[in-house]
């Protein structure tokens, strides 16, 4: 959904952290450990990777949750859910500078907590969204347990023009509360059978990288591809550095799931062509 601005105004207010207007911040969604001790280095580490990339934590709050409704296999790899906000620094006069930044802070992340090895917890570590114009509410969930699990999704101030709801259990890997849908710019049903070689490629030229809109940043976001996730999730992987890399939505879907052309007689040149 978009984040619902007067909502969040409201209850970060309650947890003791002041919000500039919409647009000036980003609103993390973040799965941590249950433990507290683990949870803070968690924070912490997140919170300098914050200030070393230019842009300032302004606070966190714990997001309501009631896991009355859940299974044991739910409850047993439950995470602790968080909200973080990030203040946008001035120098980034452009919206999607501000949203690359936040990607950056996001994969830097990832790579240090849950992918290092070196963070007790670590694995539970996970961001369902990062963003200023995004924020996603999912989990290991039933559609009927989603706004019992989540009160905030029933309170008055919650509002959004657009929402995007999808249920889905990964099918081809086991489920769990990061592989739950949707992911950050996708919902995708289907198993995507050319998998394999498109990690393969990916990885095979992400050395190779140059991007005018992320500069030296563009070293500081591989590997794009995260494996421990689901083929949706990978595809989504995919997308998101394709839009942040300037290209529009349509454009980046379009490239990666290509209509057929080869034998299409009415198809233009120039469609032809960009296929």
């Amino acid at each position: 959904m978009q984040p619902p601005h007067d909502f969040l105004k409201l209850v970060a207010k309650e947890a003791k952290v002041t919000l500039p207007s919409l647009g000036e911040y980003g609103i993390g969604m973040v799965f941590l450990p249950q433990n507290r001790a683990q949870r803070t280095e968690c924070e912490k580490i997140f919170t300098r990777i914050v200030t070393e990339e230019g842009q300032r934590v302004l606070g966190w709050r714990t997001v309501p949750t009631n896991n009355t409704s859940l299974g044991a296999t739910a409850k047993l790899s439950e995470p602790f859910v968080r909200q973080v906000f990030i203040k946008r620094n001035a120098k980034l006069s452009d919206d999607l500078a501000f949203e690359r930044k936040l990607y950056v802070i996001r994969k830097l992340a990832e790579a240090e907590i849950r992918y290092s090895g070196n963070i007790p917890g670590g694995e539970f570590f996970y961001l369902p969204s990062l963003s200023f114009k995004t924020l996603v509410y999912k989990g290991m969930l039933l559609t009927t347990q989603l706004c019992e699990y989540y009160p905030d999704l029933s309170h008055p101030a919650m509002e959004s023009a657009l929402a995007l709801v999808h249920s889905r259990f990964s099918t081809n890997t086991f489920p769990s509360w990061n592989r739950a849908h949707p992911y950050r710019y996708m919902a995708h049903n289907g198993e995507i059978n050319t998998l394999r070689g498109n990690i393969n490629w990916m990885h095979a030229r992400q050395a190779l990288f140059e991007s005018e809109l992320f500069g030296e940043d563009i070293k500081k976001i591989l590997p794009i591809v995260r494996t421990d996730g689901s083929d949706s999730a990978m595809f989504d992987n995919c997308l998101e550095l394709l839009v942040l890399a300037g290209r529009s939505l349509p454009h980046a879907v379009m490239m990666m799931i290509p209509e057929p052309w080869t034998k299409h007689e009415s198809m233009s040149a120039e469609k032809k062509a960009f296929l």
